[in-house]
């Protein structure tokens, strides 16, 4: 490629390695933009044309100067947020600019869990009875017509960090008056015990391209509030993917979403027997999700995005290879250990480690259902006893 777009990417996190190697691969030029605490990760500098360091990436207008002033003397053909919590900035400089992409309307829906409950109920999708966590006579018609116990969730932290379940009026209007003016940035929801699935595809214009199904062994808020083996599989029934996909792409028509990579979760309710929708964003699924995706199927999502993101740059077209099928499975706990020893795991299912800091994790993947549920089982519960602790829940994301 001789005119070779520029693709500049930000990341509030150390993420993304992947889809800078693919985007230099497929023939840009990247450009990074992170934070000065994260200058010394191993990011991979051979990929990077250029790399700018800032003290956050969230101060307006501090970021619009420094882009702006980048641009003077650089074009850039596509803006991409690697972690969610850029979604929304990334989506403010391509309206600055005027470059192709997500915009903050659209931004909104996959950032915000208010306004992505808001916009599914008009489309028609079940959600959880929610209200936003400001107007008293909301509230209490909430309260008095919704069961407890209720969940109060931020709008705009990222998984299951910052939510609270809360088993009584009492708790809400203390946790409520705690908040202060923050509570604006909060919704109230029905709480729905059941099995939380995830589905984890990329999209372009506006078709789902592919699409993996997957069940979290235990739903994220619990492992995340209590701790435990952090465990998700795919899924193969198709009685159960089936509608989950449908809900996808119809998701993804109801937000108006283009071009990219989606996480979305769902949950089956145990008391109904129906399937609501949770949350979606417009990333790469975390803790190792992208290589559950990549045993199951053979395609990486970073390396997909990347491709897409720049034939879109290129003006080009963009092809998907066909997919593998197979079983596979993610099990990832925080260790008591810097980095712990998994030799030990090396049944031949094990395709890929996460690594991590203070992290176990395996990949596992095989043609045999049975044989993967074995193995996924017995490696379980050797993690627990060999590598988990645990530590407090975190609110918000750490600096």
């Amino acid at each position: 490629m001789s005119d070779r777009p520029t693709i500049l990417c930000l990341a509030s996190y150390f993420k993304g390695t992947r889809f800078l190697e693919a985007c230099n691969e497929a023939g840009a030029k990247v450009i990074l933009i992170t934070r000065e605490k994260l200058a010394h990760e191993p990011w991979p500098h051979h990929a990077l044309a250029e790399r700018f360091l800032l003290p956050s990436l969230h101060t307006q207008p501090d970021l619009t100067y420094a882009i702006s002033y980048l641009a003077r003397t650089r074009s850039f053909a596509r803006i991409v947020a690697l972690d969610e919590y850029d979604t929304l900035p990334v989506a403010m400089l391509r309206e600055h600019l005027r470059i192709p992409g997500m915009g903050e309307t659209t931004g909104r829906f996959f950032r915000d869990k208010l306004a992505m409950r808001v916009r599914a109920q008009e489309r028609g999708l079940a959600v959880p009875a929610f209200v936003h966590a400001l107007n008293q006579t909301a509230i209490q018609h909430f309260l008095d017509g919704v069961a407890a116990p209720w969940v109060l969730k931020p709008r705009t932290e990222a998984s299951a960090m910052g939510i609270k379940l809360l088993h009584s009026p009492e708790d809400v209007w203390h946790t409520l008056e705690q908040l202060g003016d923050r509570r604006a940035y909060f919704l109230l929801e029905e709480f729905l015990p059941g099995t939380v699935f995830h589905v984890d595809g990329l999209v372009s214009n506006k078709k789902v391209q592919f699409a993996t199904v997957s069940a979290y062994g235990r739903p994220p808020l619990n492992v995340y509030q209590d701790g435990g083996v952090f465990v998700t599989r795919t899924v193969s029934d198709s009685q159960i993917k089936a509608p989950l996909l449908d809900w996808h792409q119809t998701l993804v028509d109801a937000f108006g979403f283009v071009d990219g990579v989606t996480h979305a979760e769902f949950i089956h309710n145990e008391a109904d027997g129906r399937y609501y929708f949770l949350e979606v964003a417009a990333r790469v699924g975390g803790a190792g999700i992208d290589l559950l995706v990549e045993a199951a199927t053979g395609v990486n999502p970073w390396v997909a995005w990347a491709q897409l993101e720049v034939a879109r740059a290129a003006g080009t077209t963009c092809t998907f290879p066909a997919l593998d099928s197979k079983h596979a499975g993610l099990l990832v706990c925080l260790a008591r250990q810097q980095n712990p020893d998994l030799g030990a795991f090396n049944a031949p299912e094990v395709t890929a480690h996460v690594s991590k800091p203070y992290h176990a994790g395996l990949v596992l993947a095989s043609d045999d259902e049975n044989r993967l549920s074995t193995v996924l089982e017995l490696y379980t519960q050797r993690f627990a006893e060999e590598f988990l602790t645990t530590r407090p829940p975190l609110d918000k994301a750490p600096e």
